[in-house]
């Protein structure tokens, strides 16, 4: 696959990274305004670093857009005409829905919406994925692509900002709870780097047992909960301050944000 980012910043390098790293790639074009900060990816073969978009266009068939929102449309323009029916366009634009590319560049070219998250540099982004009618016949592109950097669900774009919060959003949410266990370990006598390494690895492994087992979370909970015991002690302790009503109500207040810069 011919693929270019237009806009290699931190998400853009971070989907590069994930790229290089899966092999997911036979020629890879990285476009930005200033590239100094990007010109090491050079280093790695079959990789071009460009400040021209239309370059980048021009020599690839996967097109993804990883640029603020207010640079979208502009940049939409300047490489409307340079898009053939060979392209497939993959926007990572928070906020700009399938409806306003189509009024700039044609409802007829393939154009996807795709939300992963920074995790994509190691391969384990949980990336959400929507398209237009057109768009429908190449999904399956992006699902393959996006799938090599994590794990990918096709849902529908009136879910796309909520998707936002509990994906990218969410890698911030998971990240606060990983540093405040590290901190309560620290408290309880562990060295800092020890302390983050017992939370981070404690956080994989629930992770991860919900994932092969397919159970619920309380499923899971039921077992390290004894009468008496001390994680039942800890949990409670933790919902009478609020734990689970914050998290939730942080959601809320990150979905209700999204919706007032959406398009």
């Amino acid at each position: 696959m011919k693929i270019a980012i237009i806009g290699a910043g931190n998400l853009g390098v971070s989907v590069a990274k994930g790229l290089i790293f899966s092999n997911a790639f036979t020629t890879l074009y990285l476009s930005k305004r200033n590239v100094q900060d990007i010109q090491d990816f050079e280093e790695y073969a079959k990789v071009h670093v460009t400040s021209d978009n239309l370059e980048a266009v021009r020599n690839s068939d996967i097109l993804i857009f990883a640029v603020q929102p207010t640079q979208f449309e502009r940049i939409l323009e300047e490489i409307r005409d340079e898009l053939t029916d060979k392209h497939v366009l993959i926007s990572t634009v928070t906020g700009f829905k399938i409806p306003r590319i189509e009024a700039i560049i044609g409802k007829h070219h393939y154009i996807i919406r795709s939300m992963p998250n920074t995790a994509i540099a190691v391969g384990k982004s949980m990336t959400c994925l929507c398209s237009n009618e057109a768009g429908e016949k190449r999904i399956r592109i992006a699902e393959a692509i996006f799938n090599r950097l994590g794990t990918s669900i096709i849902i529908p774009e009136n879910k796309m900002q909520a998707a936002t919060v509990i994906c990218a959003s969410g890698v911030a949410f998971w990240m606060r709870l990983i540093r405040a266990t590290t901190q309560g370990a620290v408290q309880l006598g562990f060295d800092a780097k020890d302390a983050q390494e017992l939370s981070m690895q404690t956080c994989l492994g629930a992770a991860s047992l919900l994932i092969e087992s397919g159970k619920h979370p309380e499923e899971e909970i039921d077992k390290v909960t004894t009468p008496r015991g001390c994680t039942i002690e800890g949990l409670n302790e933790m919902e009478h301050n609020g734990l689970s009503s914050s998290l939730i109500k942080g959601i809320q207040a990150s979905f209700k944000k999204i919706n007032t810069i959406s398009d």
